[in-house]
């Protein structure tokens, strides 16, 4: 079991770019790890992570951002919701690694991370 706490410290210490950023880049690994039906626990953990990590973070955005954010948790408890019936059907699960990809392309061009100075 994760001690929670500890990780929101670490990733609260973080500016609101590299926490959009660290979000971003969970949602990239969902997306990798969804190729392998092995690694169900590990995108099962990533998707917790992740709803934690948009609620530690929306409160810190801008209004439009945070909005944003809702939706994409919205978007993860649904998956942890339908969690069995998605990950035992390969095309289900694809789909999933589909939107998850976008949303972390989303995410990462909130960040502001990728503009140039």
């Amino acid at each position: 079991m994760r001690n929670w706490n500890v990780l929101k410290s670490r990733y609260l210490q973080d500016e609101l770019p590299i926490r959009l950023g660290n979000l971003a880049s969970n949602l990239a690994r969902i997306k990798s790890r969804c190729q392998n039906s092995a690694n169900g626990e590990l995108v099962e953990s990533l998707l917790q992570e992740s709803k934690l990590f948009i609620e530690w973070t929306a409160k810190d955005a801008e209004v439009e951002i945070a909005a944003e954010l809702v939706e994409l948790q919205v978007q993860l408890a649904c998956w942890q919701y339908s969690w069995v019936r998605i990950w035992d059907d390969a095309e289900q699960r694809m789909r999933m690694a589909e939107v998850a990809k976008i949303w972390s392309e989303k995410v990462l061009n909130m960040s502001g991370l990728l503009a140039v100075n």
